[in-house]
């Protein structure tokens, strides 16, 4: 019995594939949908540029923001994304690092790729 509608299963599948995809792409899609859609993170890798100095790692995107910790010139940081913030040297951007650890000013960080906004 359970041979016989493993069968019908397969066949209906086959019969008809574009229907059993498209309705599961759009109930991953529906809002409110219990099925969660997966999102692929990529993060970057970037290399703190200081010249001697530790780059202050702060709690949000901007100077004004309390200060979480530091990292070291030349150490390597992993970056999730980018978000506006206050000018450092006249640059605006800041990386979030990964794992929710706090931003740093991309002015002092050369990234080994394009950096996605958060």
């Amino acid at each position: 019995m359970l041979r016989n509608g493993l069968v019908a299963a397969v066949a209906a599948v086959a019969v008809f594939p574009v229907t059993a995809v498209a309705s599961t792409a759009q109930a991953a899609h529906t809002p409110g949908s219990h099925h969660a859609a997966h999102h692929v993170v990529h993060h970057v890798r970037g290399r703190v540029t200081t010249h001697h100095t530790r780059l202050l790692v702060r709690s949000g995107p901007g100077t004004a923001y309390r200060i979480v910790g530091s990292r070291r010139d030349g150490r390597p940081v992993v970056i999730s994304c980018k978000k506006r913030g206050s000018a450092v040297r006249g640059n605006h951007r800041w990386y979030r690092l990964a794992h929710h650890r706090g931003y740093v000013s991309a002015h002092y960080v050369r990234t080994g790729g394009a950096v996605r906004w958060c």
